[in-house]
């Protein structure tokens, strides 16, 4: 039976003479996708969120004339699919009986590990895929979460970007054209929408040049005695973070204070089974949980790919 632990599976747990057993647990940290997506709770099979555009300017009225009106208008409605993410395994009744060391072979530790490295994965995986045209949220825009063609409303179609338009290497004069973007961004139907950015977050490898740029209080790697406007202006809200679960080595991005940007909805929050084969006696073990990831408004954040 696949995923059964048999004796053959542990022969030298069935031994006297191990010094150490190691692997089977290893150090948790605080959920890296917690920094980047906002959780909500989900009592459905799916939950969907609607977009409705404000009102445009105001229009002069001339003395004795009527009032202008305006209407609002239903835009996109991006769809978030609460899937089940499950695993197991199984131990013989022998492989129970015949291990020798202080190691529970049916303990939930193993199992709780690989649910939440992949929750994250999971999660991650919306940034990572954030660039590819294959990867759009079901009833949304039909567009990638970055791109330059997001289309701003049903009345306002014409488009705006969420990204460089020239991908750039993380640095101080691509992160202030990256906030000059932000700073730049339209509501539904065009007008300034006045975000501002929260937590700027990249792969492992841009660890010590966020902490170079965004700590430096003068010009990070130059001989000019000028400040750096970044740190002077407190653009950088939230800080930064890394993850070791972004694929890319180049690809950095910038969450806003859009209320509807990168989310998650809990379903069903992991839990954990066992039973036990009356026929077999093996002892059966499994953890599951029920989850959804991604975007309603693209502007909750900004990126590029990197270079």
């Amino acid at each position: 039976m696949s995923g059964t632990q048999t004796t053959g599976s542990i022969p030298r747990f069935l031994q006297e003479g191990i010094e150490e057993v190691f692997g089977n647990s290893l150090k948790e940290r605080d959920p890296y996708w917690s920094m980047l997506f906002d959780e909500k709770k989900s009592r459905k099979a799916f939950e969907v969120q609607a977009q409705l555009e404000g009102y445009g300017l105001a229009k002069r009225k001339p003395e004795g004339q009527s009032v202008s009106f305006d209407s609002r208008r239903q835009g996109f409605t991006p769809k978030f699919i609460n899937y089940t993410y499950a695993k197991g395994f199984v131990v013989t009744e022998e492989a129970l009986e015949d291990n020798l060391y202080d190691v529970a072979l049916g303990d939930a530790k193993g199992l709780g590990r690989s649910m939440r490295v992949t929750k994250e994965t999971v999660l991650h995986n919306i940034l990572n895929r954030g660039f590819d045209s294959n990867y759009v949220m079901p009833d949304g825009d039909g567009l990638s979460l970055f791109s330059a063609a997001h289309i701003n409303g049903p009345t306002n179609t014409s488009t705006y970007s969420n990204k460089l338009s020239v991908a750039a290497a993380f640095s101080e004069a691509a992160l202030e054209d990256m906030l000059i973007l932000i700073d730049r961004a339209t509501d539904a139907r065009g007008l300034p929408v006045m975000l501002e950015p929260g937590k700027l977050c990249g792969p492992s490898e841009l660890r010590f040049e966020f902490e170079r740029v965004i700590g430096s209080v003068l010009q990070n790697n130059t001989a000019n005695n000028a400040i750096n406007a970044t740190k002077s202006l407190g653009a950088i809200r939230e800080g930064w973070t890394t993850s070791p679960y972004l694929t890319s080595t180049t690809a950095w991005f910038l969450k806003t204070d859009a209320p509807a940007g990168l989310q998650t909805f809990t379903r069903r929050a992991m839990s954990f089974g066992e039973d036990n084969s009356f026929d077999t006696g093996n002892a059966r073990y499994k953890a599951s949980e029920r989850y959804s990831a991604g975007w309603a408004d693209p502007r909750g954040c900004f990126g590029t790919e990197g270079a």
